[in-house]
């Protein structure tokens, strides 16, 4: 029997080769990893985790889940035990967001790694426009999502490649129980997107992994739109 090998990871791209990419093919620049940021509509509110998560394959290697003191300590810790699917997080927590974004930057440079997460409280003055923008360029050179999880945050100037609003819905009801809780449901708006229009949808999981988006509609008269992403 065969040992199975594991892949080793792509070399880095040049800044020149990134803009030809862009260039040349912004559909699949839409589906290349980048710097994308949810801004959660409650602070409290798990729903930004879920809707991160659900866009995370496991398949793609273990993720480095970065946190400062205040995310820790107003929102809790991600519970690995309740999620969906079987996933390897390597935990870091540090005290500042200075640090969560030198760990990042660190942490994108791993082509090994499937995503790198950092979750920042409010609007600390590190996390300006030039910071972003190395996160971003970072992320689309080794070919590693990164996301940044902003709760009591606003959107000022930055350049993540998508901004979405998150905010959790009541879930569906269990097809075997109608009393229980089902899958989940987000309200989720992109509010900035370099390669798509932005808009508000109802998102859910699916099985296979992914995200599920539904045209968000006011009644039960018009039927919503579906895309897959």
């Amino acid at each position: 029997m065969e040992t199975p090998v594991r892949c080793a990871p792509p070399a880095p791209k040049t800044a020149a080769q990134l803009l030809s990419d862009r260039a040349t093919d912004t559909v699949g620049a839409a589906d290349s990893p980048t710097l994308t940021e949810i801004f959660a509509e409650n602070a409290s509110d798990g729903g930004p985790l879920g809707f991160l998560l659900a866009q995370i394959d496991p398949a793609c290697g273990p993720v480095l889940w970065i946190s400062d003191r205040l995310s820790r300590q107003e929102s809790g810790r991600l519970c690995i035990a309740g999620l969906p699917r079987p996933l390897e997080v390597i935990a870091v927590d540090v005290n500042r967001p200075l640090d969560v974004l030198w760990a990042m930057e660190q942490g994108l440079g791993c082509g090994v790694l499937g995503a790198v997460v950092g979750e920042i409280w409010g609007d600390p003055p590190q996390l300006d426009f030039t910071a972003t923008k190395r996160l971003a360029l970072r992320a689309e050179a080794h070919g590693v999502a990164a996301w940044l999880i902003r709760r009591a945050a606003n959107p000022n100037l930055s350049a993540a490649r998508k901004r979405w609003r998150v905010a959790s819905l009541a879930a569906l009801p269990d097809p075997d129980d109608s009393r229980a809780p089902g899958a989940p449901l987000w309200q989720a708006t992109l509010f900035r997107s370099r390669w798509g229009a932005p808009g508000d949808w109802v998102a859910r999981p699916t099985a296979q992994g992914g995200l599920h988006l539904d045209h968000r509609v006011e009644a039960d008269a018009a039927l919503p739109r579906a895309a897959e992403h």
